[in-house]
């Protein structure tokens, strides 16, 4: 089955820039993350979307990638299984047998390499987010062998170029195929395409280079980080390889919801029950807002819905463009259970006002809409 193009998993052209691919991985790691989505299908969205992301985001993946695809030019028949295993007879070798490489790419096995982009998923109080925090968190990463310094040789010893692939990480076998005996170049199984060979291994990391180990790294959360959101932290990855960069960090936020509060953007929503005195004669209530009680003036006869805005009562925006609001919304508050008196001093007060009660409404009502049918 053949694999998705990589631009359609991104949703870019073949012309997007660095900063365009990056924005379509983020917005689609932030959909599709395990520790977020727990539809069945979305651990192989995000999957596919990194595998996207790792070759468009690398100028020589990205190159090799729109000349070849999917496919790679260095594979030949697999192992004599003809026509329909592996590439077409190692198509690409067959170029640098007639035009001195000149068809194929070849990529230096002790060039620097960046390390890999690690993810965390930090779960925040509505509070938290609001107004930022400053905390530890231990990340399980790989680091640089202190010992041999990423190096994988005993101290005092250093790696040697490998006898058999001579330091290019590749190994050139002829093999039979329809056009005659070609050569195919593949990775040294000697030194798995690192060009170098270690005879004395560190004794800390076994000749790896590098250890896994939990981590402790302080982060700086900005206030009015929402739901979602995330921030790098850079040289927190892995470790670069043949003393490249250390990839970055991504801390992605999961922001709980409150009780009282609901966000939208910057700005705070929130319901206040009143009853029908408080409305009709208007009142003075205290509001709880993230910045403490506040008071509200309520005027008389107020309806339900009514909204009022506390200016400046939101949240500080992340990337320091204002402050929210907060909306207060009224409700009027029905009582369910009435005592007797209760129940006659609302009688009173419909009589004193001139509504109708026990049914007189509904019958004053549907008299109305018989007359207006009459009319017509």
């Amino acid at each position: 089955m053949s694999k998705k193009d990589f631009y359609d998993v991104l949703g870019v052209n073949r012309d997007a820039s660095k900063e365009e691919i990056k924005k379509a991985y983020r917005k689609l790691a932030r959909k599709y993350h395990p520790d977020v989505n727990k539809d069945a299908d979305a651990p192989d969205k995000f999957k596919e979307a990194k595998d996207a992301y790792e070759t468009l985001s690398d100028p020589q993946k990205k190159a090799h990638y729109d000349q070849f695809g999917h496919t790679d030019p260095n594979q030949g028949f697999g192992g004599g299984q003809g026509f329909g295993g592996g590439d077409f007879g190692g198509f690409g070798d067959i170029f640098d047998m007639f035009f001195g490489g000149g068809g194929s790419r070849r990529r230096d096995p002790n060039a620097p390499r960046q390390g890999a982009d690690l993810q965390y998923t930090m779960s925040l109080s509505f509070e938290e987010a609001a107004f930022g925090k400053e905390t530890d968190i231990d990340i399980p990463k790989e680091e640089t062998c202190g010992t041999c310094h990423g190096s994988g040789a005993k101290p005092g010893s250093k790696p040697e170029t490998c006898p058999h692939c001579h330091g290019s990480g590749q190994l050139n076998e002829e093999q039979n195929t329809p056009f005659g005996r070609v050569v195919n170049r593949r990775v040294c199984r000697y030194c798995e395409g690192k060009g170098t060979t270690v005879k004395d291994p560190c004794s800390t990391c076994g000749g790896s280079g590098t250890i896994k180990t939990n981590k402790k790294i302080h982060v700086k959360i900005p206030a009015g980080v929402d739901d979602g959101q995330q921030i790098r932290i850079s040289g927190q990855g892995e470790p670069g390889a043949n003393g490249g960069p250390a990839g970055d960090l991504y801390v992605v936020f999961n922001v709980r919801t409150h009780k009282f509060f609901e966000r939208m953007g910057d700005d705070v929503y929130c319901e206040i029950p009143l009853n029908f005195a408080q409305v009709a004669l208007g009142d003075e209530i205290e509001v709880m807002t993230l910045y403490g009680k506040v008071k509200l003036k309520i005027p008389a006869g107020t309806q339900t819905g009514t909204k009022f805005r506390l200016k400046g009562k939101g949240i500080k925006n992340v990337r320091g463009y204002g402050q929210g609001d907060q909306h207060v919304t009224v409700r009027v508050v029905t009582p369910k259970r009435l005592s007797e008196q209760e129940k006659q001093l609302f009688k009173d007060l419909a009589e004193i006002s001139g509504d109708a009660v026990n049914g007189e409404q509904n019958d004053n009502f549907f008299s109305k809409v018989k007359r207006a049918f009459k009319a017509d």
